[in-house]
């Protein structure tokens, strides 16, 4: 699995705590870690919630990325941004619970933290905690067990619904933004170098070259 990671811009200074309690976790059940940044605080490349959003929904579609971990200071703006957008399923999580259910119960392919409310002492360690249960097992299974069968069913009546509220190509959807805006989620240091090496979708990279030339 590869996994990305995003920071709006009013938490980019903790960017460095949490991919190390990402990678961390990562390491440990053998997969890629993105950083997408933003970096720092002083980072040029200036992220919103929106953005993120944007960004989040590039690379889950063109499986540059099998799972996004972003978040902004309550973590409500970055989880609505990324459902914003077809192919997206982001759950909030504010502890290891929120982690495991969400995994089991929705098998979403993206979450959203609360890097500034309620992030207080040992708010690294609660990171960790909340990665290990996100990724300690294959999601979906449903949960508890005994309610595999109706929540699974569930998530397939979603990923129905999802198709026909989601019609448009994503290309089309970018192109229907505020072009500034969509450049902007794209002009981190690193993207460029991330993004087009896994990138499969050759519209969405072509679309995003040109917006970037």
């Amino acid at each position: 699995m590869r996994i990305a990671l995003i920071n709006e811009n009013s938490q980019g200074a903790k960017n460095g705590m949490i991919y190390h309690a990402l990678k961390k976790v990562a390491d440990h059940y053998g997969y890629e870690v993105d950083n997408y940044g933003m970096y720092t605080a002083e980072d040029q490349a200036q992220l919103t919630y929106v953005q993120v959003g944007i960004l989040a929904a590039a690379l889950l579609n063109s499986k540059a990325a099998d799972y996004v971990v972003t978040g902004c200071g309550t973590g409500e703006g970055a989880m609505l941004a990324c459902n914003s957008f077809p192919g997206v399923i982001c759950g909030h999580v504010e502890d290891a619970l929120d982690a495991y259910t969400f995994a089991q119960i929705n098998d979403g392919n993206a979450i959203a933290l609360p890097f500034a409310k309620g992030f207080g002492w040992g708010g690294d360690l609660n990171l960790e905690y909340i990665f290990e249960k996100l990724f300690c097992e294959p999601s979906g299974q449903g949960y508890p067990r005994e309610r595999a069968v109706p929540e699974q069913r569930n998530k397939k009546i979603l990923d129905e619904v999802r198709k026909v509220t989601f019609k448009e190509d994503l290309v089309e959807i970018f192109r229907g933004l505020d072009q500034e805006l969509v450049k902007g989620a794209f002009a981190g240091e690193k993207f460029s170098e991330l993004f087009f090496e896994t990138c499969r979708d050759e519209k969405l990279a072509s679309y995003i070259r040109g917006l970037l030339a």
